[in-house]
């Protein structure tokens, strides 16, 4: 097994990055820190490339599961937990960023905050959006996973949280694994039950979005609340 210290010291990724700045040291370099070792047969720069060249991009690496990171000779299950783990915290880095300055009035502005959270999922995520009185993001909560059943789904608890955040109004989002936004009977059953219940607790429903693959569904664009 080749370990870093092994390679020539001008070109360990460790000593990089402590050398430059860190936005110069290259994505596999930064995988084969977390890495830290390779195999037998090939160095953790080489594993690190491997890895990188077959997800076309981080985005789909951050979508991969611990089993199917482990199919790689070298990853054993604590190198992938700590791989997909630190891909985790920068995208949680990314969306306090994102979350301290975004307003979400518009069905784009709401498909672009989950895009890229929600479009690659395998299952249905219902997630509740609380906003203030100027449309800013107070609080995002993942209310149900799996195929969405208004039997399985209460107001209860949708507008539970919306009374804890002091929210004034609600937008909710789900995806479609299948990468088609049209919403099923289900969805538009679940949409009308919220919007009742919304208009009883004068706590605004703004939309319910339904995001595909590089397309959503609005039902206030299209006038069904």
């Amino acid at each position: 097994m080749f370990m870093i210290k092994e390679i020539p010291k001008a070109e360990r990724p460790r000593e990089r990055f402590l050398k430059y700045e860190r936005s110069s040291i290259q994505t596999h370099e930064l995988l084969a820190i977390i890495l830290r070792t390779g195999s037998k047969d090939e160095s953790v720069l080489e594993l690190s490339k491997r890895i990188l060249y077959e997800y076309d991009s981080l985005k789909e690496l951050s979508s991969a599961s611990v089993k199917e990171l482990m199919k790689f000779k070298g990853v054993g299950s604590s190198k992938a937990i700590e791989v997909l783990a630190a891909i985790e915290l920068g995208n949680r880095v990314n969306l306090d960023t994102f979350r301290s300055k975004i307003k979400l009035k518009s069905p784009e502005e709401i498909y672009s905050f989950l895009k890229a959270s929600l479009e690659m999922k395998t299952q249905e995520y219902l997630i509740a959006l609380y906003l203030n009185t100027k449309g800013e993001l107070i609080k995002e909560e993942t209310l149900f996973i799996g195929s969405l059943n208004s039997s399985l789904i209460h107001p209860r608890e949708i507008f539970k949280h919306a009374v804890l955040n002091s929210a004034a109004a609600i937008v909710i989002v789900h995806n479609h694994p299948s990468g088609d936004p049209t919403p099923s009977v289900h969805d538009v059953k679940i949409t009308k039950m919220i919007h009742k219940n919304s208009l009883m607790m004068d706590i605004e429903l703004l939309d319910h979005v339904i995001i595909g693959k590089d397309k959503y569904y609005s039902f206030k664009e299209k006038g069904v609340i």
